[in-house]
């Protein structure tokens, strides 16, 4: 009983380091995206200047910070999977070797970052629509579209109990086991009126917990991009119904 007390803990100490070291590695990718945003916004203006070739330098530059945001990722996963399946043994573990064998898995695996194509896809739409609002990026197809466009790392949209649309919560946090997004003061009042409560998301079974409910690095991240391809969305919308007005003229 006292072996099982003791593995017990050492595994619940590993998981518990694990959660430290990715809510580090988070503060990383946020910086990238944050970073990725900035140059967007440099491209647009230097777009507007006509200055192509630094437009090209720009996104070629971000095409390397988005493979090492996809590393970032990877490592992330790589950190929980192990620790998630972490078993004390006899013999001493090799957890650089557990971490490398799965970061390579994960690396290798089919379409293991789309986030990066819809960041990238923001990018390039971003500095087409400087001269070209309203058309077609060349090269794309209704699939495209749909697929760039549905692609967001938010899980809901709105918060399963105040109704409010995510972009518009005044404390998002979300929950580090299933990863939904709520406004914080009235979640917190759920757990405390639901002990052992599960996500209130429908079909969701995630465990809430106080503590494993946070706003973490990448949410505000996250929430302000949403915010910010909501804009762009209207833009082209009015665009849109002004051209058909015209036309109709």
């Amino acid at each position: 009983m006292e072996t099982a007390t003791s593995s017990d803990g050492v595994a619940g100490r590993i998981r518990n380091a694990s959660l430290v070291l990715v809510s580090d590695n988070n503060s990383t990718l946020a910086d990238i995206r944050k970073a990725v945003t900035m140059m967007k916004n440099i491209a647009v203006q230097l777009e507007k200047e006509n200055q192509t070739d630094k437009v090209k330098d720009l996104e070629n530059s971000v095409a390397e910070l988005l493979n090492l945001y996809s590393d970032c990722n990877h490592r992330s996963s790589a950190i929980q999977s192990v620790a998630n399946g972490y078993q004390p043994r006899e013999q001493l573990t090799d957890f650089q070797k557990l971490l490398d064998d799965e970061f390579t898995k994960l690396k290798a695996a089919p379409s293991s970052m789309p986030q990066n194509d819809h960041l990238m896809r923001q990018f390039r739409e971003a500095v087409w629509n400087v001269h070209h609002a309203g058309e077609p990026m060349p090269g794309d197809d209704e699939e495209d579209i749909v697929m760039t466009s549905t692609q967001c790392p938010l899980l809901n949209m709105t918060c399963p109990l105040s109704g409010k649309p995510v972009t518009e919560l005044t404390e998002p946090v979300r929950s580090m086991d299933c990863r939904h997004v709520y406004e914080k003061a009235v979640i917190l009042h759920y757990i405390v009126n639901n002990p052992n409560a599960n996500c209130p998301v429908a079909g969701c079974r995630g465990k809430l917990q106080n503590n494993k409910v946070i706003c973490d690095a990448m949410l505000t991240v996250e929430i302000e991009e949403m915010r910010s391809l909501n804009k762009q969305s209207n833009r082209a919308e009015v665009i849109e119904d002004f051209t058909e007005d015209v036309n109709e003229d």
